[in-house]
Order: C-alpha cells, then sequence, then structure tokens
C-alpha cells in the first residue's frame, strides 16, 4: 500500500487525495501550511509549529475546524499509519470551496490536509562543500502588506525570488526588504558568521519566524557563540566570514558563494560545521 493523506478526518490514497476545484486555497492561495520533519520517529518540535500554524490561521481569520490537540494527534497518527520514522510532513488548511469571488464569507467547510512524504531541497553534496546562492531583485513582501510571519499558501514572492535564482543556475536567492536590507532566502533563513559570531536580520526586517532558525540560535549559544540580530546589507554578506541558510527541509545548509563572491576562503566555515553538527546530534538524540 502507498502513501495515504489525510483530508478532514478520512485517509485517502496519495493518488486520488482530491480538493474541490472552487477551493479558495487552490483559487486564491487563500490558507496556511506548515512543513515540519519527522527524525526516527520524533516529530520535531511539533508544538511550535503548530503554534505557528494556527497563529498563521488566526492572522487570516481562517477558522481551523478542529483543535490544537486533535491536530497534534491526527500529525501523529498519519505519521504512523504511513509507517515512517523519517519523514517531511506537510500540514494544509484551505479556506474551504465557494464561489468564484474572493469573498471569504461564501466559502464553508475548511480543508484540513496531512501529508507526509519525502522532501530535498539541495543535494547531498552541497551540505559538504557549501553551496551558491544570488540575492535577487524581487522584493520580500512589505510586512504591512502580508505579513512574512504568515505561513500562506500564497507563495508567488518566494516562487518569483526562487525564479531568479534557478535563472542563474543556483539553488537558491537571498531577498531583500523594501528598505534594500537583507530579509531572508525564498525559502530559509540566512546567518552570518563575523568574528566569531553570528549575525542575522531581526523579525522588523520581514522575516519567517523559523524554527530552525530559533533552534540553532539557543545550539550555538550553549557553544558560547553569540547571536546579534540586526539590520544586514549585501555588503555585509559579501564581506563575513562565513555564511548558511536554515529552514525545517533545508536543516543547516552553508554557502560557500554569494553573487559570484567567494565567503570566507570560499570553504565550510568551522563555525558552521559545528552548528551542523549539533543540529543533527539536537534532532536525532533529542
Amino acid at each position: 500500500m502507498g502513501l495515504r493523506v489525510y483530508i478532514n478526518g478520512e485517509y485517502f490514497e496519495k493518488e486520488q487525495a482530491r480538493v474541490s476545484v472552487y477551493d479558495h486555497g487552490l483559487l486564491y492561495g487563500d490558507g496556511v501550511f506548515e512543513g515540519i520533519r519527522c527524525y526516527n520517529g520524533r516529530i520535531f518540535e511539533i508544538d511550535a509549529h503548530i503554534k505557528r500554524l494556527y497563529d498563521s490561521a488566526k492572522a487570516i481569520r481562517l477558522e481551523v475546524p478542529i483543535d490544537r490537540a486533535q491536530m497534534k494527534n491526527d500529525i501523529e497518527h498519519t505519521v504512523s499509519i504511513n509507517n515512517l520514522r523519517d519523514t517531511y510532513i506537510r500540514v494544509v488548511i484551505t479556506r474551504g470551496p465557494g464561489s468564484l469571488g474572493i469573498s471569504p464569507a461564501k466559502t464553508s467547510n475548511p480543508q484540513v490536509i496531512i501529508i507526509t512524504d519525502h522532501i530535498e531541497l539541495y543535494p547531498a553534496e552541497l551540505y559538504e562543500k557549501g553551496t551558491e546562492v544570488i540575492t535577487c531583485a524581487t522584493v520580500r513582501n512589505h510586512p504591512n502588506a502580508v505579513s512574512p510571519k504568515i505561513k500562506s499558501l500564497n507563495y508567488l514572492n518566494n516562487i518569483l525570488g526562487k525564479l531568479e535564482a534557478l535563472d542563474a543556475g543556483v539553488p537558491e536567492a537571498v531577498m531583500l526588504n523594501h528598505l534594500g536590507y537583507v530579509a531572508e532566502c525564498t525559502g530559509d533563513n540566512i546567518f552570518i558568521v563575523v568574528n566569531g559570531g553570528l549575525k542575522t536580520p531581526p523579525f522588523e526586517a520581514g522575516i519567517l519566524e523559523g524554527i530552525t532558525r530559533r533552534i540553532v540560535i539557543e545550539l550555538a549559544e550553549k557553544q558560547g557563540i553569540a547571536t546579534i540580530q540586526q539590520n544586514l546589507t549585501r555588503y555585509d554578506l559579501y564581506t563575513s566570514d562565513e555564511c548558511f541558510l536554515t529552514g525545517t527541509a533545508a536543516e543547516v545548509i552553508p554557502v560557500t558563494r554569494i553573487d559570484g563572491r567567494a565567503i570566507g576562503d570560499g570553504q565550510v566555515g568551522i563555525i558552521t560545521r559545528e552548528l551542523i553538527s549539533s543540529f543533527s546530534q539536537h534532532v536525532n538524540n533529542g
């Protein structure tokens, strides 16, 4: 039996999982989602992910039809029923089917979808030798338009940045905010290493409050590595000693070139390697 997908309390074979073509999640990107990892049968930071999911839903006035305890139980059961121990989990809440107008008042029956499957954003070798990224022309959404803190189904802003990266032959792009400061990448948060410490854009730069980002900061602090959250420019990236990205799917991945410029000596740095190792131990050993 293949993978089964949870939709509103029922399970469907992956190939048979369906939602209405009138669902506003499809028609307008009206909905929210979370990506979660499961390591060796343990769902990583599930409570934090569920909180962020419900916060995103509240921010767009989307009523999730089940409570948080039921959501947690359904996520755990979906992993179990698919007999998976290491997997990527995608939880999606759509506004539900409605009319062809954008009004949420004309929708009903929000859809709760839980998918468990494999995801690979970067080839394995890039974790050893580092990846190259660019800064892109697509500006990160203004925080007063659609807040980057909301993980909405409308990912066009990120997708346009990703297309620029692919056009440049690299897997990821750094997005600047409306003020010209570094915000985040199309799918990951960004850190640089300067004089033995970490620097990363603050929340007010217009970033997603990454859960992996938070864990990495906590791990760094345990190792005596301080983190400063401040506005960064492209110059700060270019002249940094090391650089790496963090994200649920990406975990911790080193960056060795930005816009054709070598970062540091162009090799994966010591602190980056230490944090990759620390993060791996943390997620696998708890």
